[in-house]
């Protein structure tokens, strides 16, 4: 019997690899929408595509997404955006009468000086990274639906929070993307106009978790595939979501070390203390999910010079980003 899954953000960096893993797996039929055909913040059109294709499971990597610079500039965009699409098809799928999708969320859900590493339960602590707050409300508002349509109605809606993402297809564009596409087109430019040295925001203290995106594409479909039992033997009580990363995290200044040795920069790294570090330290307890039998593969030296050589290929078309 084939399963028919729907992946809304199939063309994003997230949801194009999870495309690609479930392409492995048979007896799988991926259902997509293109932004053009469906527009997810559309209050009406989401339950009538839900109405009118037939679909098994659902798992929802669509999202407005971008770096501090991005949160900082749109943050009405990213809290409306996000609900938006959320609260449609999150809510669709379940009137559409579909018992087990996934949510994915992010690790800015949790409080900015929650205890490291840290674990599901860190949840509604403390106060929220200040940098990005309005897109962790909209996060722990999926999470929260989520849970809230298990418990009244007996859904199977799980959510997974992934750390700091990056990979193939990643928005490689200048001022709204995270850290690593951000620097490596930086180093990247700096190394082919023969720059003598490459500047990068805040001091460089700050630590952060990074996991390849292929690998978050397995743990998602893992998480899915898991039977309910076993997740409810890990996860919280009334609680849906489950921590997704290497447990390893590295420094700013050490991941712009690395990113020069990947695009080969021989020039000087400097640190503008002036911009905003956002959150000192971000790591994941993902100690229920290794616990579960799921484990990361891809190391971050690996998983950088595995996109620098995408970045190369695909440079052209992405100049214009």
């Amino acid at each position: 019997m084939t399963t028919r899954i729907f992946v809304a953000g199939h063309r994003g960096m997230v949801g194009s690899a999870i495309c690609r893993r479930l392409a492995r797996d048979d007896g799988v039929e991926v259902v997509t929408r293109t932004r053009g055909e469906l527009d997810l913040t559309d209050q009406r059109a989401v339950p009538e595509f839900f109405a009118s294709e037939p679909v098994d499971q659902v798992i929802l990597a669509a999202a407005k997404v971008g770096g501090i610079h991005a949160n900082n500039t749109f943050p009405a965009d990213f809290i409306y955006e996000n609900l938006a699409i959320q609260n449609n098809v999150i809510h669709g799928a379940f009137r559409a009468g579909i018992e087990r999708l996934l949510f994915l969320g992010s690790s800015c859900i949790y409080p900015r000086d929650a205890d490291q590493p840290m674990a599901e339960e860190a949840l509604l602590t403390g106060p929220l990274e200040p940098t990005n707050e309005p897109y962790a409300v909209a996060k722990i508002a999926g999470i929260k639906l989520c849970e809230s349509l298990n418990r009244q109605h007996g859904t199977d809606y799980r959510a997974v929070m992934p750390t700091n993402l990056y990979g193939i297809h990643d928005n490689f564009h200048p001022e709204n993307s995270h850290v690593i596409p951000a620097l490596m087109r930086r180093f990247h430019e700096a190394t082919m106009s023969g720059a003598e040295k490459v500047t990068v925001w805040g001091s460089g203290n700050a630590m952060r978790e990074f996991l390849y995106v292929d690998d978050m594409a397995d743990a998602c479909v893992f998480v899915l595939n898991l039977p309910r039992d076993d997740l409810d033997r890990v996860v919280l009580p009334n609680r849906s979501h489950l921590n997704v990363g290497t447990g390893e995290d590295v420094t700013i200044r050490e991941l712009a070390e690395t990113m020069a040795r990947v695009t080969g920069f021989r020039g000087d790294v400097e640190f503008d203390h002036s911009k905003p570090d956002g959150a000192p330290r971000k790591l994941l307890d993902v100690s229920r999910t290794t616990g579960l039998g799921w484990r990361y593969q891809i190391p971050l030296e690996k998983g950088l010079e595995q996109t620098y050589a995408w970045y190369r290929e695909h440079e052209e078309q992405l100049r214009v980003s």
